[in-house]
């Protein structure tokens, strides 16, 4: 964006700095705007108007609730990257055109004193008053009212596009401001303001000179040498894109000169070259001769086949293009079916998973689960590895392979016929000559998306027959202020009515916003949790750079928002882009179990699109995503799950069926509490008595009310074991205590000669007399109470039970009790 310093100016700088270093601070004189005749007093601005004009394509998605505001640019000033804008300072603008065409417009009414934050700028020394420096800039407002939080700030900082100022994105003056307008407010005529870049180039450090500023509000244009002051009454601010998210067009130029820009670009500013091995002049000598011919020949057509197969020798999901050009051919490739689809078990057999009826296949007595040997004598294992899916290219090996698997058996219609071997259930091998027909059941069903609704919602919740919470999240580009409300929804009706666990399905999500997925799984998590970066290719230095203040944080709601309870998240090869993030975040602490079929697409990074003659836009990965510890985690393998579901005939059988077999494994895995398995380092701490009866006097709950299970009054009457799993996400102190009631005091003492007490805590016996024993009148009855408190569980899965022998029968003055044991266990799991 900023054209590089030769040495020779280098040393000028330098040299200059150490004088400006030694002299007094310069003082300059502000240049005033050129008015009309006559000269007239300026009170300055009172009403800001502007246009935003943005290319990026990708700039509308998602967005609900645009707004332009007045911002604090408190933390530039400070060069503080976590600053929040405060929500007092923020002036919301009117946007007075349509959002969704650039460019847009917008009017700001400024207050006649606004609520910022006061930065004493002119770096003299001297403790002053100071200003108040700002923006105006364009945010979307996801969370909460009209106002920008935290999480609609991106975690805080300063806008780095699409505002009055213009920032850098070189790694040496990284978010820098170089240009651009500021609005300043001074609360009086005795405050200075830069009069231009020092030095260093950079604003609001101590070689800048600085020049008066006038009560009030003032325009600073940092365009000009010296900044100028704008006192007009309504001043025009135009709001920038950077170049760095600004649609490159090549679409003017020829095949040939846009192909080498392609190439170029490619080269430049792919995000995985090291990691996939990629040659990209041995790519353009290949690729070069195809666009070439397509120049010389004028023909659209052979150039968008071109760059079909240039794009498709990328091994990125998330590298692709327009392919209206060329869906003439799709059509007429993927025409001809022979009445039946494929799938691979986890053995390697390759079956046939859906027929057709009446179709070629069935026509033919192939039956569900045939094992397919061979098409045309070629073995189908070979058959399949050649196969070119036009959903290509691919990140993962996996997801490629089921693709291939789908288009193996689609032909053009003048194929005519395929003959193929196959081995029905228990049968033999069978030779079958198939007619190929214009049939495209065989090619929907086997679909990723298949049984998707153009009518879903991003976010749907239930509550399943078993109790548990579901959410199914669809995408993460859809409108981001319903996803946020419908999520939130969810999460507070999973909390409101204590549902012990919920499975998160995200099998079928084409991703979105990264940032949106972040944040949505934010909701699992009680405090701020880093979960990566990301490397972009800086342009000033030719290499890729990751800034340390750019580190991704999961950000928690307001703790009402946040569940604690178990979570499985279902994937699969659907689950692309923003969607592996969100799932990879459910991993970190081992928040979540990540249950499915296969892995996620294995897309992990962010993409760019830019322009190509005929109008086709092209898209490619320009960002290269890291976890916490700077490791690529995404990119070719995806999330794996950590339970597998097989991929075996009796699965597939099912799917077939219409059973959700995921889902299924997903129930059991969320219904094992959070440290099942987990030896915990010791027991949970004993309370004494004093502080046992204190702990009772203040309510504290019976671990029987955090049980799953519930009991009614006749399962107690009964010699039995009664359990109680009780699933515990935090720390918490409980009473744990053995009562028996009777209609008097001597009942009740006859009673205790035949009832003997056994407490048991985590293999060892605990004894009487470290437990509060008081008798006490409850209801109309006399009740005797052994009982203590328990807290600081350790995590892991922890054993208690009280055994109350009744050696004889025994009446409570109501009702007869047989002798026998009256057994009451209590499984405790502590979440790690």
């Amino acid at each position: 964006m900023k054209s590089k310093i030769s040495s020779g100016s280098a040393l000028l700088i330098a040299l200059s700095m150490i004088l400006s270093a030694c002299a007094p601070k310069a003082t300059a004189t502000p240049t005033p705007v050129a008015t009309e005749e006559p000269v007239q007093v300026e009170e300055g601005p009172k009403t800001v108007t502007g246009t935003v004009t943005y290319t990026n394509p990708f700039f509308t998605e998602g967005v609900a609730q645009p707004i332009v505001i007045l911002e604090d640019q408190g933390g530039f000033v400070t060069r503080d990257r976590n600053f929040i804008i405060p929500v007092e300072s923020q002036v919301i603008a009117t946007i007075t055109s349509d959002f969704y065409t650039s460019p847009f417009t917008y009017s700001l009414s400024l207050p006649d004193e606004p609520n910022g934050t006061l930065r004493d700028v002119d770096h003299d020394g001297a403790k002053e008053t100071g200003v108040m420096v700002f923006a105006v800039a364009y945010w979307t407002n996801t969370w909460g009212d009209p106002f920008l939080e935290k999480r609609d700030q991106g975690g805080g900082g300063w806008s780095s596009a699409y505002a009055s100022t213009k920032v850098s994105d070189d790694r040496d003056s990284y978010l820098e401001v170089y240009g651009g307008k500021y609005l300043v407010y001074a609360p009086d005529d005795k405050q200075q303001f830069p009069s231009s870049f020092g030095a260093d180039k950079k604003l609001f450090t101590d070689d800048d000179p600085v020049m008066d500023l006038p009560a009030g509000w003032s325009v600073v244009d940092l365009d000009k040498t010296p900044f100028e002051i704008d006192r007009s009454e309504n001043p025009t601010l135009e709001l920038y894109e950077p170049e760095s998210a600004a649609l490159d067009d090549f679409s003017a130029l020829s095949y040939t000169e846009a192909f080498d820009k392609m190439v170029e670009k490619f080269k430049n500013e792919y995000a995985f070259t090291e990691l996939k091995k990629i040659d990209w002049d041995a790519k353009a000598k290949e690729f070069r001769p195809a666009f070439e011919a397509a120049e010389k020949a004028k023909d659209p057509h052979a150039y968008a086949l071109a760059l079909r197969d240039f794009v498709w020798s990328i091994p990125d999901t998330h590298v692709g293009f327009d392919q209206t050009l060329v869906n003439e051919d799709f059509q007429n490739e993927t025409a001809g079916g022979i009445g039946f689809a494929m799938r691979e078990t986890d053995d390697g057999k390759i079956i046939a998973n859906f027929i057709l009826d009446g179709g070629p296949a069935d026509e033919a007595g192939m039956e569900w689960g045939a094992e397919i040997v061979s098409f045309d004598g070629t073995p189908v294992a070979d058959v399949v590895e050649a196969t070119v899916p036009w959903s290509s290219p691919f990140s993962n090996p996996i997801n490629k392979r089921l693709q291939q698997l789908r288009y193996a058996t689609r032909f053009r219609l003048d194929k005519g016929e395929v003959e193929v071997v196959f081995k029905n259930p228990g049968g033999a091998e069978k030779t079958a000559t198939l007619p190929v027909v214009g049939e495209r059941d065989s090619f929907t069903v086997s679909s990723f998306y298949a049984g998707t609704s153009p009518t879903e919602l991003p976010v749907e919740f239930d509550v399943l027959p078993s109790g548990y919470g579901y959410i199914k999240v669809n995408s993460f580009l859809d409108n981001d202020v319903l996803s946020i409300q419908v999520w939130e929804r969810a999460i507070k009706y999973f909390n409101d009515n204590g549902i012990p666990g919920v499975i998160l399905d995200l099998r079928i999500n084409g991703g979105g916003s990264g940032w949106l997925a972040d944040q949505m799984a934010a909701y699992f998590f009680n405090e701020d949790t880093l979960v990566g970066n990301t490397a972009f290719y800086d342009d000033s230095t030719g290499e890729f750079y990751m800034d340390p203040g750019d580190e991704t944080y999961m950000i928690p709601p307001r703790e009402d928002l946040q569940y604690n309870g178990t979570v499985v998240v279902m994937v699969g090869p659907a689950c692309a882009s923003a969607c592996e993030f969100f799932s990879y975040n459910m991993t970190v602490n081992d928040r979540a179990t990540i249950v499915g079929f296969y892995p996620s697409d294995g897309a992990g990074g962010s993409v760019e699109q830019f322009l190509m003659p005929e109008d086709v836009t092209v898209q490619l990965t320009i960002g290269r995503a890291v976890d916490a510890e700077g490791n690529i985690h995404l990119e070719g393998k995806g999330v794996e799950p950590d339970v597998k579901v097989p991929v075996t005939v009796e699965n597939l059988q099912r799917l077939a069926n219409g059973e959700d077999v995921v889902l299924e494994i997903a129930e059991k895995v969320v219904s094992q509490p959070a440290g099942a398995g987990v030896t915990p380092s010791g027991p949970p701490k004993m309370a004494s008595k004093a502080e046992a009866a204190s702990a009772f006097a203040s309510g504290n709950r019976f671990l029987e009310e955090a049980a799953r299970e519930e009991y009614q009054s006749a399962d107690y009457a009964n010699p039995g074991v009664l359990t109680f799993t009780v699933p515990l996400i935090k720390d918490e102190s409980f009473v744990w205590m053995y009562a028996w009631c009777t209609t008097s005091t001597e009942v009740l003492n006859q009673n205790f000669q035949n009832i003997k007490l056994k407490f048991m805590m985590d293999g060892e016996e605990v004894p009487l007399d470290q437990l509060v024993n008081e008798d006490l009148a409850s209801g109309g009855q006399q009740c005797r109470l052994y009982y203590t408190a328990l807290s600081n569980w350790p995590a892991g899965e922890h054993h208690l039970s009280i055994t109350a022998t009744f050696t004889e029968s025994i009446n409570d003055g109501t009702s007869d009790y047989e002798a026998g044991e009256y057994v009451l266990n209590y499984d405790v799991f502590m979440k790690p």
